[in-house]
């Protein structure tokens, strides 16, 4: 079966939720999201039976551009966080009614055609299209359907838009220069490149800001919190949720095989900026006021760790950054949809005009603290599993890592379970809090079984990872 049919999925859809009017757009969104996460399920089962599912045809004669898309186990974990998310955003965002709808739910499918794109792609400029596009939905859900005063809601996107766009011109130097140094953007074409080290350097660097601006790793944060915050819960679940994985996926599959050398000579520098990520976001996380301020900058820490083990350059820092990136992926979604529900009985998401929801609502109480518990890695949820492999990564390089890495665990803890006792412990509420619609008990319940499941059983997610991590490895070490 053909790997571009999921994009195609998307894309129709996409087209499709925009022509059905804004009554019907939720739903045509739904179904053309749970119709390819079917298919990506397809085409996993495919996979584990041995079949070739990538696909490359000629696109460009000069220059030599070809329409390639690489469907290994690595890409195929990415799309999957993508197509099971994406229905659950959707599904999530039911509780709440939006302007021209059609154009909303529209932009949505067009932002997961883009991001899915990007994790496929394997040729150097049709990646870099699929990267750019996913800027242009979240620009526009974030500008039009986001919270708070509009001018400094605008203020906030565009700067946004400008930083990333600004950083992704310096990747697409760099294929410009890798082009002509192999004739072909193929991305094994460019793994088979002898960069000196001065041009792998470069090339690194070019890389680096693009990635580190979308992820982002100090000191390239600026703009996460206020986006955070002033965008749709529904786009900060986008953002958070899957669009960040962009850059840590392609750490590993883009920046460093292709300069390995750089890679390795540079190795505690990039170590110690995603080390620095970990201790800025669960500091600034303690004197946040705001409830999605301080997921924001819970999330800056969580994938500074990420970042500090794709560096490690270890088969345990790769696999267990890979398995923090899904499993970040789900409890943030789930964090910042809990917030929501907050804001849709309180009005607020100032953390002090909170407090006594436990007496009004046990059950979404319960939820709520499992998903807390999850972000600080319990042991048995799917959080502990990423976590300990990455720690575990970074004493193998220095144990002073480990140990500056580890107070994510510590510093969160204390940060997210103090949020829960303000949020969600005190005495009763003045403001009536109803309990959890079927609605958002679903897309509750629906998170908080994926991270038990692969918190107590992460071997399917492994078995499908690890040969890929392996074979981008041997081309690390290449030399």
């Amino acid at each position: 079966m053909n790997v571009t049919l999921i994009l195609i999925l998307l894309l129709v859809g996409s087209f499709a939720t925009f022509l059905a009017g804004d009554k019907l757009a939720s739903k045509i969104a739904l179904f053309f999201s749970v119709l390819s996460l079917g298919y990506s399920i397809v085409l996993l089962n495919l996979f584990n039976a041995g079949e070739n599912i990538s696909f490359i045809s000629q696109w460009i004669a000069q220059p030599n551009i070809s329409f390639a898309l690489k469907a290994d186990g690595l890409s195929l974990a990415m799309i999957l966080l993508t197509t099971v998310l994406t229905p659950l955003i959707i599904f999530s965002s039911f509780g709440n009614e939006y302007k021209n709808s059609k154009s909303f739910y529209a932009l949505i499918l067009f932002m997961a055609f883009a991001m899915v794109g990007t994790f496929l792609a394997a040729d150097g400029l049709l990646y870099y299209i699929f990267w750019e596009l996913a800027l242009i939905p979240i620009y526009f859900i974030a500008l039009l359907w986001g919270n708070g005063d509009a001018e400094d809601r605008k203020k906030a996107v565009v700067k946004f838009f400008i930083y990333t766009l600004a950083g992704s011109l310096f990747m697409l130097v760099g294929f410009v220069y890798l082009y002509q140094k192999a004739g072909s953007l193929l991305l094994d074409d460019l793994y088979k490149l002898q960069l000196s080290d001065a041009e792998q350097l470069w090339i690194f660097l070019g890389f680096f800001l693009a990635y580190a601006i979308k992820i982002p790793i100090i000191p390239f944060h600026t703009w996460q919190a206020k986006v955070y915050q002033k965008a749709p819960t529904v786009g900060t679940m986008l953002l958070s949720g899957i669009m960040l994985k962009m850059g840590l996926y392609s750490i590993i599959r883009w920046q460093l095989p292709i300069a390995p050398l750089a890679s390795k000579q540079y190795l505690f520098i990039f170590v110690g900026l995603g080390i620095a990520g970990v201790i800025y976001g669960s500091i600034v996380a303690l004197r946040q006021k705001d409830l999605k301020k301080l997921l924001a900058y819970s999330s800056l820490a969580h994938v500074g760790l990420i970042a500090a083990g794709t560096y490690t350059l270890t088969l345990d820092g790769l696999r267990g950054a890979v398995l923090q990136m899904i499993a970040h992926g789900f409890v943030v979604v789930g964090l910042f949809f809990a917030a929501e529900i907050i804001y849709r009985r309180y009005e607020t998401r100032t953390i002090a005009e909170m407090g006594g929801i436990r007496s009004q609502s046990p059950k979404f109480t319960s939820m709520f603290m499992i998903l807390v518990l999850a972000s600080v890695a319990l042991p048995s949820t799917f959080n502990f599993i990423g976590e300990f492999t990455v720690l575990y990564s970074l004493f193998q390089i220095n144990i002073w890592f480990a140990i500056l890495g580890g107070t994510t665990i510590i510093l969160g803890a204390y940060y997210m379970l103090k949020m829960f006792q303000h949020v969600m412990l005190g005495a009763t509420n003045s403001k009536i809090f109803a309990d959890v619609t079927i609605n958002e008990g679903i897309t509750l319940i629906t998170i908080i079984a994926v991270l038990f499941f692969f918190g107590l059983y992460p071997k399917p997610i492994t078995d499908l990872i690890t040969p890929s991590l392996e074979n981008i490895l041997t081309i690390i070490n290449r030399n």
